[in-house]
C-alpha cells in the first residue's frame, strides 16, 4: 500500500544482497521516482529509459551479479517491461518489482505489473506507516482496497472534505486555507494537488498571489521557460520539469528560490542541495506550489491540499488523498459534483489499465464494461454483443473455394513486412518523433519570422510524417495532439530530447483508442469552456465570449463523427450541464449545442440549424 515505508525495506534488502557479493542497481520511469529510491534505500538508480538506451550502445549491461530493483512498477508499460525482463533473462540477472498496481497507471498500454502479480504472487506491505494517525491510515487501506467512499467519509467525518458552490470558489478556500497552514506553520511541507496542467497554472498563481501579498517575495523578474514567461522571485516555490544529470535534478523536484536575476537563478532544494544555472541553458521551470496528481506519485508531505475534478479516477484519488503525513484537505465544487455522493462515484471509478488475459470469459464484453466500472453495465453489454455477433454471423458460412494446386503456390511463403515489425522498439519511435519536431520547428521559426513555409522545409515534413506514420499508424496526428497540449515539447524534441514527446504522443494514442478517457478529455474541455464563457459574459467581453461559444459549438457538432465517444458521454450527461436522461433517444450533440448560450452569436446558431 502507499506510505508502508518500502524504500526504508529495501536499504535492509540491499545490504542482505551486497553482503552476498551482488551488486544492486536501482530504476523507476520517472526521473523524481529514481531520485526518491535512491534517497530512500541509497539504491543507485536511474531512469529506465536511461538504461534501455545504454544497454542499446552496450554500455551496463546487466550480468548474472546484478539484482535490479524496479520501483513504481505500475507506471511501466508491458512492452517496455519485456524489454527490460528479456535482457535479465538472458543474462541471467534478478529482477526485483516494487510498486502498488492500484496507483497511477502506465502511459503506455498493458498492465505488466498488475498481471504479472496476480498470475505469480508476491509479498505485499500492508502496514501503514506514513500517515500519523490510525484513523488516517486506515483510510489509506480503504483507498488501497477500492473503498474510496469509505476514505472521503473518515475525512469528511473530520471535516476535511470541504464542499463550495464552484470550482473556482473552492480553488480560493483551499488557497486560503494552504496560506493559513503556511504561515501558522512555516516549517511544514505541503503540496497542492490537482488533475490538470490547467488548473495547476491557476492554482500556482493563486497561491503565489498570497505568497506576494504576505510580502514574502523579492524582487520579480521575468524568465522565458519552455511553457512561456513566468515571474519568479526570491522565495518562490519552483518545480524542474527535466532530467539534468549536470545539475542532479529530476523532472518532479522541488526547491525554493534563493536568488534571480537576469540569466540566473540559484535555487535550493527539497532535499537540502544548492543547484545555480543560466536559465538561458535550462528553461524547464514552473511554480512549484502545485502538481498534477502524476508528479506526485512517490511523494510524501506534511500536509496536502487536493482540488478534485471531474477527471480524477480512483487511481488518482488514492495517490492524491494519501502523500500526506499529518492531514489532508479535499476541496470540490457543486458545479463539478452535485453532492459528496456525486464526488464519490467519480473518484471511485476503476479505470485501471487492462490486459488480453483479462478477458478470457464466455461473455468478455459484459467484463469489459463491469471492470470500467460502468453503472450500466448490463445495457452496454446488450448493445455490444449483438454487434459482434453480427459481424461474426455474416461469415459464419463462408468457406474459401481456392483449388488444391492453388493453394500449393503460397506453400511456405513467409511475406516480407515493408514497415518496422517492432513499432514500439524505443529507438526508432523516437527518432522519427524527433525528426517530426526539427521539420516542424524549422517550419515553425520561419513562420515566426512573417514568411511562409519553404519548399524544401515542407518536403522535409512530409517525409518526416510519413516515416512515423509508417512506424506507428496515426502516429503523427496523435504527436500533432501532445504539440497542441504542450508546445514546449515540439523544441525539446527537435534538440534531440524525444523521450518527454514520445511518452505525450503514446498518452494520446490511448485517449484515442479509449472512449473513457476522450469522455474525460470532453467534459473537462466543456466546463473549462463552460466557465470561461461565463467569466467572458460577465466581464462585458461579449467578442469573447462569442468566441467561446464557438468553440462549444464545435465541441458538440464533433460528436457526429465520434458516435462511441457520443453514447460513453450520453451517461455523464449530468456533468456537461444537460438534465439527466435529457438525451435519451435524441442526438447529444444536438442538446449540446442547443445549451449553448448564443445570446451573443445567434448567427453561429443559424448556422448550425441548416
Amino acid at each position: 500500500y502507499a506510505g508502508t515505508g518500502k524504500s526504508a525495506m529495501l536499504g535492509v534488502a540491499r545490504d542482505v544482497w551486497e553482503s552476498a557479493g551482488l551488486n544492486v542497481r536501482g530504476a523507476a520511469l520517472a526521473g523524481i521516482a529514481a531520485e526518491g529510491l535512491e534517497n530512500g534505500s541509497g539504491i543507485a538508480s536511474r531512469t529506465i529509459a536511461s538504461l534501455e538506451h545504454s544497454w542499446a550502445q552496450g554500455r551496463d549491461l546487466l550480468s548474472a551479479r546484478d539484482v535490479l530493483v524496479i520501483d513504481e512498477a505500475g507506471m511501466v508499460g508491458t512492452r517496455q517491461m519485456e524489454r527490460v525482463l528479456s535482457h535479465a533473462a538472458d543474462v541471467g540477472a534478478k529482477v526485483v518489482l516494487v510498486g502498488d498496481p492500484q496507483q497511477l497507471q502506465s502511459i503506455e498500454a498493458g498492465a505488466a505489473f498488475r498481471a504479472i502479480h496476480e498470475r505469480h504472487g508476491g509479498v505485499e506491505i500492508t502496514q501503514v506507516r506514513r500517515q500519523h494517525e490510525g484513523w488516517q491510515q486506515d483510510a489509506t487501506r480503504h483507498l488501497a482496497t477500492g473503498r474510496t467512499g469509505e476514505a472521503i467519509a473518515a475525512y469528511a467525518d473530520k471535516y476535511m472534505v470541504h464542499q463550495a458552490e464552484t470550482r473556482e470558489d473552492a480553488r480560493r478556500d483551499l488557497v486560503e486555507r494552504w496560506d493559513s497552514e503556511r504561515l501558522a506553520d512555516p516549517d511544514a511541507s505541503r503540496i497542492i494537488l490537482t488533475h490538470t496542467n490547467a488548473e495547476v497554472r491557476d492554482l500556482n498563481e493563486a497561491a503565489r498571489a498570497a505568497m506576494r501579498n504576505a510580502g514574502e517575495l523579492g524582487d520579480e523578474r521575468q524568465v522565458k521557460t519552455e511553457r512561456g514567461d513566468r515571474l519568479f522571485a526570491p522565495g518562490d516555490r519552483i518545480m524542474f520539469l527535466r532530467n539534468e544529470r549536470s545539475l542532479e535534478v529530476k523532472n518532479g523536484t522541488l526547491g525554493t528560490i534563493r536568488h534571480v536575476d537576469e540569466g540566473h537563478m540559484s535555487v535550493r532544494t527539497d532535499d537540502g542541495r544548492s543547484v545555480s544555472f543560466n536559465t538561458k541553458d535550462y528553461r524547464d521551470l514552473d511554480h512549484g506550489y502545485a502538481a498534477t496528481i502524476h508528479k506526485a506519485q512517490g511523494m510524501t508531505v506534511d500536509r496536502a491540499h487536493v482540488l478534485a475534478t471531474p477527471g480524477m479516477d480512483r487511481h488518482g484519488a488514492y495517490v492524491a488523498m494519501s502523500r500526506h503525513r499529518d492531514g489532508m484537505a479535499l476541496h470540490y465544487g457543486r458545479d463539478d459534483f452535485r453532492d459528496q455522493s456525486r464526488l464519490v462515484r467519480t473518484l471511485s471509478r476503476e479505470r485501471g489499465k487492462d490486459m488480453a488475459t483479462d478477458y478470457r470469459q464466455a461473455d468478455p464484453a459484459r467484463e469489459y464494461a463491469e471492470r470500467r466500472g460502468i453503472s450500466f453495465g448490463e445495457r452496454v453489454a446488450e448493445i455490444v454483443r449483438p454487434i459482434v455477433e453480427k459481424a461474426r454471423g455474416i461469415f459464419d458460412n463462408f468457406r474459401p473455394n481456392i483449388p488444391q494446386q492453388d493453394r500449393d503456390i503460397f506453400a511456405g511463403f513467409q511475406p516480407k513486412a515493408e514497415y518496422d515489425t517492432q513499432p514500439m522498439r524505443a529507438g526508432g519511435v523516437r527518432g522519427a518523433v524527433e525528426r517530426y519536431a526539427k521539420a516542424l520547428d524549422a517550419i515553425q521559426q520561419t513562420r515566426a519570422q512573417g514568411l511562409g513555409a519553404m519548399p524544401h522545409q515542407r518536403e522535409a515534413f512530409d517525409r518526416a510524417r510519413d516515416a512515423l506514420d509508417a512506424i506507428r499508424p496515426e502516429g503523427s496526428s496523435d504527436l500533432n495532439s501532445a504539440f497542441r497540449s504542450s508546445p514546449e515539447l515540439v523544441r525539446e524534441a527537435a534538440e534531440g530530447r524525444g523521450q518527454a514527446a514520445v511518452r505525450a504522443m503514446q498518452l494520446e494514442t490511448e485517449i484515442r483508442m479509449d472512449p473513457f478517457q476522450r469522455a474525460d478529455r470532453f467534459v473537462e474541455g466543456w466546463q473549462q469552456l463552460q466557465r470561461h464563457h461565463a467569466e467572458l459574459v460577465r466581464d462585458g467581453n461579449f467578442r469573447g465570449a462569442k468566441s467561446a461559444a464557438q468553440q462549444m459549438a464545435g465541441m458538440a457538432k464533433s460528436l457526429e463523427r465520434d458516435a462511441q465517444l457520443e453514447s460513453v458521454l450520453g451517461l455523464r450527461s449530468g456533468e456537461l450541464g444537460l438534465e439527466i436522461g435529457q438525451q435519451m433517444g435524441r442526438s447529444l450533440s444536438r442538446d449540446l449545442a442547443s445549451s449553448i448560450p448564443f445570446d451573443h452569436g445567434r448567427d453561429i446558431s443559424r448556422g448550425m440549424s441548416r
